[in-house]
């Protein structure tokens, strides 16, 4: 008899240790087999904060951002929204005037920047439209003036050589503003695909709105022309980018 009581104590204790174990694991077991079911993350709104300020909310499905995630200024007022889908930002993020106006707009494409970027005034009026091509800048940029105005006349590249090319092998060009403006920078090369790509241009040194290329003789052909780029800050507080082919007048300048 003491031997029975014994084994069915054991018996008790067991199943109850199973019972422990097995409580929110995560798991089922059908028949012979046993299932893994997975945690999928929270859902909901969550909120973080700094100190008793409401700093950012956002969105999730499944662990993942899924929705509309928001941040806000240290007065309260929205600053931005995102849309999220599966973790990316798609759609339009809208940025906002501490008074609540919409003041930008920008388009993403699976998390990144890609078509055209709005800026309004604080009145509603466009002020301006900038283009993007996957995260990149492209050429593109019209501006408009509180009136309403498309603002024109921007500068342009001016082009001063010195050929020394017969007496040092050396042909030398120098790069400014047709404003003599020294908001700028100046860059080697040519655009890629219409995108303003800094990965395949050479930012050349700018010192007070001008920049110099130095070209020396190769004796071994080359192309007939160098390509640059101006990004100039627009009294709007933009980048122009513009572009300027100098013709070369030998064909071993390198």
């Amino acid at each position: 008899m003491k031997t029975f009581s014994n084994l069915f104590v054991a018996l008790i204790l067991i199943l109850a240790v199973a019972a422990c174990t097995g409580k929110g694991s995560g798991k089922k077991t059908t028949g012979n087999d046993t299932i893994t079911v997975p945690d999928t993350g929270y859902t909901g709104i969550k909120q973080y904060m700094s100190g008793n300020h409401l700093v950012k909310e956002v969105t999730f499905k499944n662990g993942v951002r899924e929705g509309l995630t928001k941040t806000f200024y240290a007065g309260g007022q929205v600053y931005q929204t995102f849309w999220y889908e599966n973790g990316l930002r798609q759609d339009s993020g809208r940025y906002y005037y501490t008074e609540g106006q919409l003041f930008r707009t920008t388009p993403y494409k699976n998390d990144t920047i890609d078509g055209i970027q709005i800026q309004y005034y604080r009145t509603g009026k466009l002020k301006a439209r900038i283009g993007y091509s996957k995260g990149l800048r492209t050429p593109y940029l019209e501006e408009y003036n509180s009136n309403g105005r498309l603002v024109k006349g921007y500068p342009d590249i001016t082009v001063t050589a010195n050929d020394e090319y017969k007496t040092k092998g050396v042909y030398r060009i120098t790069l400014a503003l047709s404003d003599k403006s020294t908001k700028v920078k100046f860059f080697l090369g040519e655009f890629t695909d219409n995108r303003f790509d800094t990965t395949f241009i050479k930012q050349l040194d700018t010192v007070e709105g001008i920049a110099r290329i130095n070209l020396r003789k190769t004796g071994t052909p080359t192309q007939d022309y160098v390509g640059v780029i101006g990004a100039l800050l627009t009294p709007y507080g933009n980048r122009h980018l513009v572009y300027k082919r100098i013709d070369l007048p030998y064909n071993d300048l390198k």
